[in-house]
């Protein structure tokens, strides 16, 4: 065969089997655009939440804190979660600045320490408070932060979803890749799978008890994290949503994460 026909036809058939993979990765970013589109516009939040940790033994522990998120036009969400107890973490303050480019900034402030550390990106990976709730896990979601494939439709449930494949595009990351199930209606999280840098199955998320407030925007009201490695789980429980209570800028700043209430 000619070489410059065998080179064309090597061409084509290259990008005959490259088509389905870019189709995919559009899908999937559209999908991920929609989903960050149908949660803008809420301002602010306050709410409080009950976090539940077990061991794999069956063993549990309470944990009561209060939350308390500001939106930032142009870039990521603000938010501060302030421990009430027990009494030997109460007044512990978690403050996370996200942002659409670049490492998000976080300060974790512990009252048997009095001091602010602030979390290093290496560091993000790490748990939570000691909760299956990795630092990175909190932080909002922003959609220059992942490159993504939509892998079909699937029934969650009784509902319809879009399945989502995103790979973090931080070199810090502590997954591999987040497998996500997304209702086709108002792009609500139905289920969530998140794989080490191994690429193994590490726990799976599962919200559920979903409110609408503002007539549009969607928030779960439980939601539990399973780690299939370690048998640990964290169950969260949120009450007393509240919207629009005029947080500023100013309520979220690390030189006041000592005082925070």
């Amino acid at each position: 065969m000619n070489f410059l026909i065998k080179s064309a036809v090597i061409s084509v058939l290259a990008l005959t089997f490259a088509l389905p993979s870019i189709a995919q990765e559009t899908r999937g970013l559209e999908i991920a655009k929609a989903r960050k589109v149908a949660d803008q516009g809420w301002t602010d939040s306050q709410a409080s939440m009950e976090m539940l940790l077990s061991n794999k033994q069956g063993e549990t522990s309470l944990r009561q804190l209060r939350m308390k998120n500001l939106e930032i036009e142009g870039d990521g969400d603000k938010s501060i979660s302030i421990f009430d107890s027990p009494k030997d973490i109460r007044g512990a303050a978690f403050l996370t600045f996200a942002h659409v480019e670049g490492a998000d900034d976080q300060w974790l402030y512990l009252p048997a320490l009095k001091r602010v550390k602030r979390i290093s990106s290496r560091n993000k990976s790490g748990p939570f408070m000691g909760s299956e709730f990795a630092y990175e896990d909190l932080s909002s979601f922003e959609v220059e932060k992942y490159t993504y494939r939509y892998l079909g439709d699937e029934k969650v449930a009784t509902e319809e979803s879009y399945m989502l494949e995103s790979v973090p595009t931080d070199k810090y990351s502590g997954y591999s890749k987040l497998i996500t199930w997304l209702d086709k209606d108002d792009y609500r999280v139905l289920k969530a799978e998140y794989y080490d840098r191994k690429g193994s199955l590490l726990k799976t998320l599962t919200p559920s008890n979903y409110k609408q407030y503002l007539d549009k925007y969607w928030r779960a009201h439980q939601m539990v994290m399973n780690n299939h490695q370690t048998g640990k789980s964290t169950q969260l429980t949120w009450n007393s949503y509240q919207f629009l209570t005029g947080l500023k800028e100013s309520d979220f700043n690390k030189n006041r994460l000592k005082r925070a209430r």
